[in-house]
This record gives structure tokens, C-alpha cells and sequence, in this order.
């Protein structure tokens, strides 16, 4: 079964919440807030993965600079955020909710940043799948575990996205 994305809404919010906290109990997850704080920014785009009506999954990407392309692009997009409801793992839905927000982010233009803790083995295979390399790492990113992540970067899309 495919879930299906939509845009997330305050609604959703309280569901996103606490699905933070079944999937980042030790590293702050986000409170109701601030995914209603992420939905107000003008630059932001958050979704959710739902079947039959449950909110399974949800993803947000802030597009930043100036949505051009060419030589001179200065704009650029950040992934926020990915999570799935743990029952749901390993069923592509993360993968869904990634190409919806890389499908938004090659509109924009520019290349696609995001960090990732490094001992998330299956987020980092789905990341290097769409084209996302290892570009840094950031000591004791997540708080308060002190976990590392990586900082990945995806470059611009310039060919297009089938998406």
C-alpha cells in the first residue's frame, strides 16, 4: 500500500508531536508548537503520509534564497525533518516523503542540504539513494544524547526531476 502525502496542517500537529517523541525520545523532540511555528513560516513545506487517515509519516523543507537556476543560483533548501511511525518502518513511506519535499526543492533550484545522526544506518542508504553525499559532521548535534550527525548535500538537480 502507498501512503499518501498531503500538506501537513495545525491538525496534524499534535499526531506529528507525538510521533517525535516515539521516534527521538532522547534528543528534544519537537513539541506541538513547533511544527504549528514550521506551518507559519512562508518558506517552509511540511507534509504528512497518511493511510486510511492516520498521519503515519510527515517531512518538512525550508526553501531558502532565491528560487532561481543556472550558473548564478543562490537558492538552496534544507530537509527539516523526516519521521515515520515505527509500525510503518520499512515500507518506503520515508522514501515517499523525501521525494515530495526533493520534488519541491528542484523547483526552488539550488543543492539540498540535511543532517542525519551517523548511526542511522537506513536513513543515510535512502539519502545516498537520491543523490545525497557526506560532506561533514557535526560533533554532539542531537541534544541531550550528544549524538553526531552528518551533514549531507544533495547538489541542484539540473536535469530535471522525474518527480
Amino acid at each position: 500500500m502507498t501512503a499518501s502525502i498531503e500538506p501537513m496542517t495545525v491538525q496534524d500537529a499534535p499526531r506529528c508531536a507525538y510521533l517525535e517523541t516515539v521516534l527521538f525520545e532522547g534528543d528534544s523532540p519537537w513539541p506541538e508548537d513547533a511544527f504549528i511555528a514550521e506551518l507559519a513560516a512562508p518558506h517552509n513545506h511540511y507534509v504528512t503520509a497518511r493511510e486510511n487517515g492516520e498521519v503515519v509519516g510527515y517531512a518538512g523543507v525550508a526553501l531558502l534564497g532565491q528560487p532561481t537556476r543556472g550558473a548564478f543560483a543562490v537558492g538552496e533548501a534544507e530537509v527539516h525533518t523526516i519521521g515515520v511511525d515505527p509500525n510503518h518502518h520499512r515500507r518506503g513511506i520515508g522514501g515517499q516523503l523525501l521525494g515530495e519535499l526533493l520534488r519541491v526543492a528542484d523547483e526552488h533550484g539550488g543543492p539540498v542540504f540535511l543532517e542525519v545522526r551517523t548511526d542511522n544506518e537506513p536513513a543515510i542508504e535512502l539519502y545516498r539513494r537520491e543523490g545525497f553525499e557526506i560532506v561533514g559532521t557535526r560533533a554532539k548535534y542531537y541534544q541531550p544524547s550528544g549524538a553526531d550527525a552528518f551533514t549531507m548535500r544533495r547538489p541542484e538537480n539540473t536535469e530535471g526531476s522525474s518527480r
